[in-house]
This record gives C-alpha cells, structure tokens and sequence, in this order.
C-alpha cells in the first residue's frame, strides 16, 4: 500500500528581486557603477543627473518628503536624487514644459554640431589668433606600447625584407613584459616564407631582436633576460662576477644565500653581495616600462575624518551613481498608459527599483562603516596596535541586519582613514587572550610582529621562534606556525633571505 501522507514544512525563499539586490551588494563600487550605468543604457525613465542639478531642503522633485535615509546620502554626497515611491503630478508637466525641453535638446544639439564643425584644436581654450593654438588633447602624452616601440627601432635598420620580416614575427610574439613565450620552430610555420626560413635565420633575427631597446627584451626566461642586461654594468669585474652568478647559481641568487655563493665563487661575502645588489637593479620585465602606463587605484567607498574631536564617516561622493527617474517620461507613460505597452512600464518599475537600491546599498554601506568607526576609534588615533577585536555578529547588532549582510558590504569595500586605504574586512579580527587575560586581535599582533622585525638587526634577523619568544615574553603565547603565518601575511620574507653581510 501507497503511503500516501503529506508532509507540510515552512521554508524561506529569496525573490528573484531580492537575489539580484544580494549580488549588487557584494558587487565593488566599480562593478556597481558598471551595472548601473548599463541598467541607464537601456531604461527610458532613468538618465544621467547633472552634477549642479540638486534637491533643496530634501523635498522630492514631486512635493513629497524624502526619507531620513535619503536625507542622510544626500549630506554626505552633495547631490544623490532619487525617486522610489511613486511618479509626480501629472499636472506639473504641461506643453509648455516639453515645448521647452524639446527647445533645449535643439539649443544643444545646435551646441554639438558647432563644436564638431570647428576647425581641430580650436577647443574652448585655444587661441583664435592666426598662429592657431594646442588643444588640451594636443598636449596629452601618448603612449607608445612595446612592439610599436620595437618596430620603430627595425625600421631605421638596413635589413633585407625577409630578414626584417621575420625579426617582426618576433616582435609581435612577444607577450606584456617583453618575453619570448613561443618556441622559435612554431614561428617558423608562421612565416611562411618561400624558400622556408630556416632555425639559424630566426635565431639570427632573434640576436636581432635581443639586441634593441629596452635591454633584456625577447628574452626566453629570467635567467637570460638578465644576461642580456649585464653588459649595463659599467664595472668588468662586477660584470663578471655578476654574470657566473646569473649563469651559474641562478637558485641560489633568488634564495639570497650569499653565504653558499661566496663558497662556490671563492669570493668574500661583502663583494658578492655587491654583485647581488647589483643584479637586483636589472629590470626582470623589460616590458613593463613600454606598457600602459596606467594604474588601478583603489577607490575608498567611504572617508573617515576627524571634525571638532570627532571621527565622522561620509561616502565618497566619487562612487555614487548619478541617476534619476526622468519624471517628464514618467508622467507622459502614465497619462497614455495603455496594455499594449506593458514593456514599458516594466521598465518605469525596473527604474524605481534601481534608485531604491541605489539608496539602500550605500545607506547599508554607510551605517556599517559608522559602526565600525565608532568601535575602532583607536586604531584611528593609533594604529594597528590599537585595533580591538571585531566580529560580523556585533556589527549586525549595532546596525540590525544580518551578518551575512555585513559580509557582502564589506566585501570590496574600501574605508580611507588617516592611517590609509583599508578593506573594510580589515577591521573584523578574532580575540586572542594575553597572559594577563585582556583581549587582543589578531590585526594588533601582526602589527606588533611587523615592529619586531623592523628593530632586528641587518647582520642577525630573528627567525619565527626567536619572535614567538619575544611576543611570549610581553604576555602573548602564541604557537610558531602563527607568527610564521602573520609574518606571510605582512609580506615579510624568511630570516635567512633577510640577513645581510657587512
């Protein structure tokens, strides 16, 4: 017989909506921008807001009152507007007022085609005198990548076209930091050459190629990178030195064991180390100075300053997406409101959504990161030293939400304090018990690790138990394998690639 009993249960289960809203939390302040920028792309009723377009008294475009939390976001970024509960009066959007936007939509496209039609460099700021003059444009720097560098170099030389052919082959195999990753044979069936190129011709080529600026490129690997470079060193018995370093105890060179190298070299340790320093000043990516030059930086979510005594927290006006609902659109949609465009008004509801979020996700962000000040006030004043034990639990008390919902606004989460740019996540550490039984985090031992060996000494560093013998004996028990993992962590090598000789 069929059992046939059914079984009732309570589960909860997360909306689409609200599974979207989850991932764009934990989303960087970049990606976020991204998202939103691409939600701007395809949604009629949001667009871009004008940076010295602001609310006044924070009051809604539509008359009504705007929340404390909205109020709040608005104080610390100056101009965040934001629409979710509903659309404005139809009656606030008359002829007169599309006539007039119509009218500046004319006046600016009028704008755009003057400004295209001009003659090149005749910018705002160029001079219309008969010299002409350089436009903001005209004076940037361009950058010139690795190959195009290289190309020019082979242009100028007095070589066959076969020769220089294959020589360009090269160039374009090379990977970012100028190396040759491809083997010279798969290069040959590249060529296609007639009669076929040959090993000893691409070697040749490759001599060739080796041979331009900067020193050390189409280099195979590290070790002939480096040789390539040698003859830099103006010095011929530090060259030499140098170069049966490089040839012949490459290992040992990267693991600094200076002592065996002065063994295997009869030499003393001081010159070899000369000669290690020396080698240390070559350029292992000679590429990387053709690249690009530019460099990823961290954007703080959040600035934390000292105001009258007061450590006080503001977003960062820079990450803020600067969206609106476009009521004009809104109020036009609602008036002839009609079942065959049911699209659009998903995309009126999508839009509300997004400013909602867009609210919400830094109201979160900026409550977390208060609660977290307001516990650290000491790291703030002091430093690493200073920092108190923190966990997810007490921050989501603080604020009321849940921890995992701290986790993801504290992922990718950047604070900028006076002590520098931290991850949000940097605040958050276990409580270790001293001796003495007061509690310490695990941040102020890496902080306390770190100030041990910057006091060593150059000639005797102190190895993992000689510090776990120090951090011991100021009431800190703490098992060797931990300093050695705080010590990896603070990026600090190993005492015996740390020890100098005199």
């Amino acid at each position: 017989m069929l059992d046939m009993r059914a079984d009732h249960r309570q589960t909860q289960t997360l909306s689409p909506r609200l599974q979207h809203a989850v991932r764009l939390l934990q989303m960087s302040s970049l990606d976020y921008s991204t998202q939103v920028r691409d939600t701007l792309g395809k949604n009629p009723f949001l667009e871009a807001e004008d940076s010295d377009d602001q609310l006044q008294d924070g009051a809604r475009a539509d008359g009504s009152e705007a929340s404390d939390s909205e109020r709040r976001l608005k104080d610390a970024t100056g101009d965040l507007r934001e629409d979710a509960a509903g659309s404005a009066d139809a009656e606030t959007y008359g002829g007169d007022a599309v006539d007039a936007a119509a009218g500046w939509h004319d006046a600016d496209s009028a704008s755009d085609r003057e400004l295209w039609q001009a003659e090149p460099g005749a910018g705002s700021g160029a001079r219309h005198d008969e010299g002409g003059g350089m436009s903001a444009l005209d004076m940037m720097a361009v950058e010139t990548p690795l190959n195009t560098h290289l190309h020019g170099q082979l242009n100028v030389l007095p070589l066959m076209p076969r020769d220089l052919l294959l020589a360009r082959i090269l160039v374009e195999s090379l990977d970012d930091d100028g190396y040759l990753r491809t083997p010279l044979a798969e290069l040959l069936e590249v060529a296609a050459l007639d009669p076929a190129a040959t090993l000893e011709e691409m070697q040749i080529a490759l001599r060739r190629v080796q041979s331009l600026d900067p020193m050390g490129v189409a280099a195979r690997d590290v070790g002939e990178c480096l040789r390539l470079q040698l003859p830099s060193i103006v010095c011929p018995q530090m060259r030499g030195l140098a170069r049966s370093i490089v040839v012949e105890h490459l290992p040992a060179l990267a693991a600094r064991d200076i002592t065996g190298l002065a063994r295997h070299l009869h030499e003393t340790p001081a010159r070899v180390e000369a000669a290690c320093d020396r080698i240390r000043r070559l350029e292992p990516r000679p590429g990387w100075r053709l690249g690009s030059s530019r460099v990823a930086y961290v954007v703080p979510d959040v600035v934390v300053k000292k105001l009258r005594g007061q450590w006080t927290v503001q977003l960062n006006p820079a990450i803020l997406p600067r969206v609106r609902l476009n009521h004009l659109y809104a109020q036009m949609f609602q008036r002839h409101r009609t079942p065959q465009n049911a699209e659009l008004g998903a995309n009126l509801q999508e839009a509300r959504w997004t400013l909602r979020n867009v609210e919400q996700r830094f109201s979160t962000i900026l409550d977390v990161a208060q609660a977290i000040v307001k516990r650290q006030r000491n790291f703030l004043a002091y430093g690493a030293m200073a920092m108190k034990p923190l966990g997810l639990r007490e921050i989501a008390d603080a604020v009321g939400i849940h921890e995992s919902t701290v986790s993801r606004a504290t992922s990718h989460k950047y604070m900028a304090t006076p002590n520098g740019v931290f991850e949000l996540k940097y605040f958050f550490s276990r409580s270790m018990l001293s001796t003495s039984g007061s509690a310490c985090s695990g941040t102020a031992i890496r902080g306390l690790v770190r100030d041990i060996i910057e006091a060593e000494s150059p000639d005797k560093p102190l190895s993992d138990v000689e510090i776990t013998r120090q951090l011991a004996g100021q009431g800190l028990v703490l098992a060797r394998r931990t300093v050695t993992k705080y010590r990896q962590l603070l990026k600090i090598e190993a005492v015996d690639r740390r020890r100098r000789h005199c």
